[in-house]
């Protein structure tokens, strides 16, 4: 499983219509939360976000609409009776805070909350490995320190070709083994390698979130081809220097982005609340990169239904 969920996609301020910035990434099952604006575990509570599933939270820069909702999630975990490490990927500065807002109000983590300051890496560099996927960090260009992640696939196994098998008159018992990459004998005499039996594996998915950031050309070689491109459109091109000025991107810059660096599919969010309909922000990038869609609250993104 290698899934997105959407949880908020405002800038700013929420509106009736649509939360602060947060996503879940699920692979394999395990939750990876992607910014946390205010409001997100009630949003993770209502689209029925299974909290024992969560593996890693990822911050991406210390504007509130992106971390308030931090505090009463972490402390709502210890509630829950959450006895294992959490990893909490930020900016140095949110540790600080969390210790002084537990401080204050007197709350005690029931968990090991394992912390992760980005500023000890370089765009590029990855951050969280686990035996079938990474996360590797992505350069942003906002008016404080701010990062992107890319969820990437590794070590995908080659496919195991059933009817060229059955062909070949290869008894169903033996097909883990050639699934794991072991050779067999049979009883006939034959020696049957898995290369035989093994095609190659489909290519690995591959998932960026970029947050609030202006039009940056040094992300593109980092998106080579990335098969779903989350970029922020706070604004439509009209507004182009409101972006400029507040080192946001327009959905025109986004659709930019997207086809520079070849991705398959793009995502738009982080939208000002003075758009009451997004239908002009999607038609905008369209016109430059038709494989684009609105990040809606609520909905998921199966990355297998996009290949």
């Amino acid at each position: 499983m290698f899934q997105i969920q959407i949880l908020g996609t405002s800038s700013a301020i929420p509106t009736h219509l649509r939360k602060l910035s947060a996503q879940v990434v699920t692979i394999n099952d395990r939750h990876h939360l992607v910014d946390c604006g205010e409001g997100t575990q009630m949003q993770m509570l209502r689209y029925k976000v299974k909290l024992a599933r969560l593996d890693a939270i990822f911050i991406s820069h210390m504007h509130g609409d992106h971390v308030l909702g931090l505090p009463g999630l972490l402390n709502s975990l210890t509630m829950y009776e959450r006895n294992f490490p959490l990893k909490l990927f930020g900016p140095a500065s949110l540790k600080r805070m969390l210790e002084e807002i537990f401080s204050c109000t007197f709350s005690h983590l029931g968990y090991e909350l394992d912390f992760v300051a980005l500023e000890d890496f370089e765009p590029g560099d990855v951050i969280f490995q686990k035996p079938s996927y990474e996360v590797e960090l992505l350069p942003l260009d906002h008016r404080i320190f701010c990062r992107g992640f890319l969820f990437r696939e590794t070590h995908k196994r080659p496919k195991f070709d059933f009817y060229k098998a059955k062909s070949m008159d290869i008894p169903n018992a033996y097909f883990n083994l050639l699934k794991q990459g072991n050779s067999i004998q049979l009883e006939d005499g034959r020696t049957i390698q898995p290369q035989e039996v093994l095609m190659d594996p489909d290519p690995p998915f591959s998932y960026a979130y970029c947050s609030d950031t202006c039009y940056h050309e040094a992300l593109i070689p980092h998106l080579k081809e990335v098969q779903f491109l989350y970029h922020e459109a706070t604004f439509m091109e009209k507004l182009s220097a409101r972006a400029k000025s507040t080192h946001h991107s327009t959905a025109r810059e986004a659709a930019t982005i997207a086809q520079r660096s070849g991705a398959k599919h793009l995502l738009l969010g982080h939208f000002s609340a003075r758009y009451k309909s997004l239908e002009p922000l999607l038609e905008e990038a369209r016109e430059i990169f038709p494989h684009t869609y609105l990040a809606r609250e609520g909905d998921i993104y199966k990355l297998k239904e996009y290949v």
